[in-house]
């Protein structure tokens, strides 16, 4: 079966307007229409409409952070940039179902999560500009800070679930990642282990149908979710542009963690529809009609289409969702040029928990070389001789 049959699959599972297929858990159709599902409506049964406009306006937000973020590296303010264009209901969807207490092992693209963690725009941008070591304070947001090594964060995760469990906690883990990392060995090497200690960790895979340039297709000729049971760990596909349902899902799945059941894996089958990166140009690969197919799933358009079935009045909401989506990306520009360079002694920061005097040495070693090359700008403490700046050369 060729790569692109395998996503027709798929698009036919995520069909506008027939039966579900393949267990597919679809709560709100691309048209709008709401889908009864009796194993997932009770877990959403407290989201009215309300509650379906806020995330209509979060979508907003993230998709309006993200265009600027790309104008912004297109005009050299970043390095670099991860786009997160069609992945918006999976990760507001998932991202909201989220206890505080919760912790979060995110990607590179994980950018909406963040933002639903109160990490504010500014401080998402700040690492792909390079004005920051690692973006955010883990602890203070329950979001570690993110992964550039494809599937490393799951083993993270993982084991920050087995302390969980070993502490008598009541938190969650969720990890992220995407279809090209169900490949790595780190994916799998956690799976195991988590299934092994029934760590209370959610598997969340955003597979957006391409790792990088490679479709889906190529690396499984099966879905991706089938991989799970194989480990002993339960497994659900959901419409990833489907925020009610990527909600109901991910809050079932934390529910078992948090119940001592423990892992569960979730395939949020949505589109990545950008680049890769910034550096990508998908131009070169991409199916023009698979795009088009996955343009008329948009995830803010199927909420919108639900709302004005109700008599909500979606005029006022696009209002509304401009206004936050303008104030978000108002201070973007601001924010990053007038930050500063990080200074070099912030590598030493949150690296342990409690002063140690191995750390402290490193760290007067690292000023002095530094003071060496530039000057007596970084001098330390002046405790350490001139041996050790030798040494540190």
């Amino acid at each position: 079966m060729s790569a692109v049959s395998v996503n027709s699959v798929i698009l036919d599972a995520l069909n506008q307007g027939g039966q579900l297929v393949d267990d597919l858990v679809q709560l709100i159709s691309p048209t709008g229409e709401r889908r009864p599902n009796p194993g997932f409506d009770a877990v959403v049964d407290d989201i009215d409409d309300e509650a379906l406009a806020a995330f209509f306006v979060d979508m907003s937000v993230i998709r309006r952070i993200d265009a600027e973020a790309t104008a912004l590296q297109r005009q050299g303010e970043l390095g670099l940039w991860a786009p997160l264009t069609g992945q918006e209901a999976a990760q507001i969807g998932s991202g909201r179902a989220l206890e505080r207490t919760d912790m979060v092992f995110p990607s590179y693209r994980e950018h909406g999560v963040a933002y639903c963690r109160g990490v504010d725009p500014v401080d998402i941008l700040s690492l792909w500009r390079g004005a920051a070591s690692c973006g955010w304070d883990p602890t203070r947001t329950h979001m570690a800070t993110p992964q550039i090594v494809i599937g490393a964060q799951t083993l993270h995760a993982t084991g920050y679930a087995m302390g969980i469990k070993a502490d008598g906690g009541p938190e969650a883990a969720i990890v992220y990642f995407g279809d090209g990392a169900t490949s790595q060995g780190d994916v799998n090497e956690a799976m195991v282990f988590a299934a092994s200690f029934g760590a209370p960790v959610v598997f969340f895979c955003q597979n957006n149908q391409w790792a990088i340039s490679e479709p889906v297709g190529l690396q499984a000729r099966g879905h991706l979710a089938d991989r799970a049971p194989g480990f002993g760990i339960p497994s659900v596909r959901v419409d990833g542009n489907d925020v009610l349902a990527v909600t109901a899902v991910t809050r079932k799945a934390l529910a078992r963690a948090r119940a001592g059941e423990g892992p569960s894996y979730i395939e949020a089958l949505t589109y990545r529809m950008g680049p890769h990166t910034t550096a990508d140009d998908p131009t070169r690969y991409e199916d023009l009609e698979l795009r088009a197919e996955w343009e008329q799933r948009d995830p803010l358009a199927r909420v919108r289409a639900l709302l004005a079935t109700t008599g909500y009045d979606v005029e006022e909401l696009d209002a509304r969702a401009a206004r936050a989506a303008d104030t978000a990306a108002g201070g973007l520009r601001s924010g990053i040029t007038s930050m500063a360079d990080p200074d070099p002694e912030s590598l030493f920061e949150h690296v342990l928990g409690s002063p140690d005097a191995w750390l402290e040495d490193q760290r007067e070693r690292y000023l002095l070389y530094l003071a060496s090359l530039h000057g007596s700008d970084h001098a330390g403490s002046g405790h350490a001789g001139t041996d050790q700046v030798a040494g540190a050369r």
